[in-house]
């Protein structure tokens, strides 16, 4: 809708998670050298964890753009399964053939059988899962078990699990410790930092074509308070953004269309966060914060006051006025003490 507006071949923040946008920022440069070694690491279990949204299944397809030729992938996206639904996955999507009403027995043999064959053939054979913190227990001691099947150099099957952090609270498990000694590379994912968001939303606009300024200081800094620099909200926010400045004629977002994004991305989740630059915005919030210290800090110094003068005897008769007099007689006391 916006495209034709900023000049734009193509929507700048689609949350697909196309390897042609990936910002390879320090950490990210990392993880997919880990992934690179584990891979390379002939065999084993190969962890990538991270909140949602930071980027862990983009750095994975980036990883297979960069596997050779002779490598045959299975992908599974739904690891809520139970252990022969997930063998049934891996067997479907390696075009493994069983046989119907298969036992977990038929369909472990169709899958060594398919491995050795493979290695015969000089193929390396990788199954990615993701979202893998959702696998059962059973499930991962079956996969664990999958990974039995070795030669004297290599095993013959490499596993890349795909994250949230609690999955390495899953294989922090006792009864899951024989898998955790398997993993032979594992990286976390962090939240991007204030600069990092800037340049991802900068790189990803030139992918798109865009060249030039497209938002202020003030919209950066709100973009990043507000999305804890978790990519998928940057992009989310930013499109929404973009489509708020394209309804007002707007070539440049500043603060106030960001905020509006916000507000209507989060929703209910939505509340204004500090950031570094944003209090010039709203310095009168900051100031109703001192406030009640100030007046506090004025009451004690009228206090101190009056005992350091000795004009205790003269304030009594205040006390037994009322209303109006009393008030007026109390500010008159700290200007009287100083004059």
């Amino acid at each position: 809708m916006y495209q034709e507006f900023f000049g734009l071949h193509e929507k700048p923040f689609s949350i697909a998670p196309d390897p042609r946008y990936l910002y390879m920022t320090e950490q990210h440069r990392e993880a997919l050298a880990h992934l690179l070694f584990g891979v390379g690491d002939e065999g084993g279990f190969i962890l990538l964890t991270g909140e949602v949204g930071t980027g862990k299944t983009t750095i994975c397809r980036s990883l297979l753009n960069r596997l050779p030729d002779n490598t045959d992938v299975a992908f599974i996206v739904n690891p809520r399964l139970s252990v022969d639904e997930l063998l049934q996955s891996i067997c479907d999507d390696f075009s493994i053939a069983y046989p119907d009403n298969a036992s977990i027995k038929d369909l472990v043999d169709a899958l060594n059988q398919f491995l050795m064959n493979a290695y015969a053939s000089g193929k390396n054979i990788i199954l990615i899962i993701d979202e893998a913190q959702n696998l059962a227990d059973e499930v991962l001691e079956q996969l664990r078990l999958l990974t039995n099947l070795e030669t004297n150099e290599k095993k013959l099957l490499q596993l890349i699990l795909l994250g949230q952090p609690e999955l390495n609270e899953k294989l922090a498990q006792k009864n899951l410790r024989q898998l955790a000694q398997r993993v032979t590379a594992r990286f976390h994912l962090k939240p991007l930092s204030e600069s990092e968001t800037i340049a991802y939303i900068q790189h990803r606009l030139y992918v798109a074509g865009y060249r030039g300024e497209l938002f202020s200081k003030s919209a950066f800094k709100c973009i990043h308070s507000q999305s804890g620099g978790v990519p998928r909200l940057v992009n989310v926010i930013c499109d929404r953004a973009m489509l708020g400045a394209y309804a007002e004629s707007q070539s440049l977002i500043e603060f106030p269309v960001v905020l509006e994004a916000c507000k209507e991305v989060l929703g209910a989740s939505f509340r204004l966060k500090s950031a570094s630059g944003m209090s010039a915005i709203f310095p009168f919030k900051r100031l109703s914060g001192l406030l009640p210290l100030l007046l506090i800090a004025l009451l004690m110094l009228a206090v101190i006051l009056i005992f350091q003068q000795g004009v205790w005897p003269d304030i009594l008769p205040i006390l037994s006025r009322t209303n109006a007099d009393v008030v007026a007689s109390i500010f008159s006391i700290p200007i009287t003490l100083l004059g």
